[in-house]
């Protein structure tokens, strides 16, 4: 089938930035589709119609689908394959139906600015999006583009960048990128005079950490202090282990099972942007905490499930790993998890009392796996000396899921 979808980039100069073959798609299109400020860069034409996209926006793609036997023509903002509407309709249409012309994105605009390769940087997008997500990012020397939501998000992004200790990172936003009104503001994020930009803007980051800033790793073993809990916490030697055995892959999904603060939730997903987690907890309070935890450390998007196992994991996401850190005497837990688990799949539970390291034991000679035990002692005061302090030993059950029924 000959392409009847065009996906045209536009910027902030209107027509005067576009390709001749964005031009002839605009002009020859039955009908075009765009938001309100696209729209109004382009002058009518005769006997074409024009939609704005719908509240809620997911209305859109029907009514574009619905127009398949006639030319289209949507316009997108900058590189419609960037965090834009082209990748969203090219996963409901086969490439042949589609073409895309994509013209400068605000990233590649602003990188041009601010003089910085664009390889070198890493893009957040801010709308519809927890901007606590920066928390992920954030290490000195680290140059980072946001996309805003909104002229509020300049100042939301500073005033998150001081509180973690970066109030000497160097922000740069550049309002209406590319067109006519486009404008630069620069300051300090911990001075950042500015209460409102335009709404259209792009934030640039140039990161660095003052003296109070905690410089945090994305590899698993976190320190204990980087979590608020209550005791409840699997600790920064044993979580190192329990992560390595868990061996987070790109876009994988987690179940973290009596999550506690949910410290292996929240790591499983620094590891990867694209990793997934859903910790499930029973207790309100420690609820609480992993609320606070994953926004704290970039990964506001880890689901919390407040229950208690075996019932609260009826009608999860069906998980490519599991953590077992709490429930594993309870009833049904274990074995749900494994029925759960994907095929090739794998599951980590950590025992501490002699119960629980029995269940272990019961479910080892099940479903198989391997048994470790990690006994840690630290180094403390003991008098004018120091002695060795041995903390409670932990036994490790990792267990892999055949890839095909045995």
């Amino acid at each position: 089938m000959a392409p009847w979808l065009t996906i045209a980039g536009i910027g902030e100069d209107g027509l005067a930035g576009l390709s001749e073959a964005a031009r002839r798609a605009i002009t020859e299109a039955h009908t075009l589709f765009g938001g309100e400020r696209h729209l109004e860069l382009i002058p009518e034409q005769p006997g074409q119609t024009r939609h704005t996209w719908p509240s809620p926006f997911e209305a859109a793609y029907a009514q574009v689908l619905a127009l398949r036997a006639s030319p289209v023509c949507v316009l997108a903002s900058g590189d419609p394959m960037f965090f834009g509407i082209g990748g969203s309709l090219a996963a409901r249409l086969p490439p042949d139906e589609m073409r895309v012309l994509p013209a400068p994105s605000s990233l590649s605009l602003a990188a041009a600015r601010m003089g910085w390769a664009l390889q070198d940087v890493r893009a957040l997008p801010a709308h519809g999006r927890p901007l606590e997500r920066i928390h992920l990012h954030l290490a000195p020397g680290v140059r980072l583009l946001v996309l805003a939501a909104d002229g509020q998000t300049p100042g939301r992004l500073a005033a998150l960048l001081t509180a973690r200790g970066y109030g000497d990172s160097q922000l740069s936003v550049f309002e209406h990128l590319g067109g006519p009104a486009e404008q630069r503001r620069d300051a300090q994020a911990g001075d950042w005079p500015h209460a409102r930009c335009a709404a259209l803007n792009l934030i640039a980051v140039e990161c660095r950490a003052g003296a109070s800033a905690a410089l945090l790793s994305r590899r698993g073993g976190l320190p204990d202090d980087a979590y608020a809990h209550d005791g409840q916490l699997t600790k920064r030697d044993v979580r190192a282990a329990t992560l390595a055995r868990l061996a987070p892959l790109p876009g994988q999904l987690l179940w973290d099972v009596g999550a506690g603060c949910g410290s292996i939730g929240i790591e499983w997903m620094r590891a990867d942007d694209t990793c997934r987690a859903i910790a499930i907890e029973a207790d309100a309070s420690r609820c609480a905490l992993i609320e606070r935890n994953r926004d704290l450390l970039g990964v506001p998007d880890l689901t919390l499930i407040a229950g208690r196992a075996p019932q609260a994991l009826d009608g999860l996401e069906t998980p490519d790993a599991v953590f077992i850190g709490g429930g594993l005497t309870v009833a049904g837990v274990a074995e749900q998890c494994w029925r759960a688990l994907k095929p090739g799949g794998r599951l980590v539970a950590n025992a501490v009392t002699v119960q629980s390291e029995a269940a272990l034991v019961t479910l080892r000679e099940r479903i198989g796996g391997e048994l470790t035990r990690l006994s840690i002692a630290h180094a403390a005061p003991l008098g004018r000396f120091d002695g060795w302090r041995s903390a409670m030993p932990v036994t490790i059950l990792t267990a892999d899921k055949p890839r095909q029924p045995t």
